[in-house]
């Protein structure tokens, strides 16, 4: 099974950018939700909603993710804590992820 959402676009210099796409395949026993361009915190309240839809057994592929914010990774860490599986997680947003953990400790 697999599912498309976009989330938003947004215009820049004249063209039009995909800020997140959402594809979601399962293979009966878990989904993976990939996501594909940038997170920002507006687009939380439907990624979590698609997280909650796939529970427990669900896992977030990072593989195309270009840019996040600051919500977006507590977000992550906050998934984490709760044992969904972050695949393919950029380097720079697992040390992100240790510095917010860290501040919070």
């Amino acid at each position: 099974m697999a599912r498309r959402l976009l989330l938003s676009l947004a215009h820049g210099r004249g063209l039009l950018q995909m800020t997140l796409r959402i594809e979601t395949t399962s293979d009966r026993q878990t989904a993976t939700l990939r996501l594909i361009g940038r997170i920002e915190s507006e687009h939380l309240d439907e990624l979590q909603a698609q997280v909650r839809r796939h529970c427990p057994r669900v896992v977030l592929d990072l593989d195309e993710v270009t840019l996040v914010d600051v919500g977006v990774v507590r977000f992550l860490i906050a998934c984490q804590a709760e044992g969904i599986g972050l695949l393919n997680c950029a380097p720079y947003i697992r040390e992100w992820m240790g510095k917010e953990q860290a501040r919070g400790d």
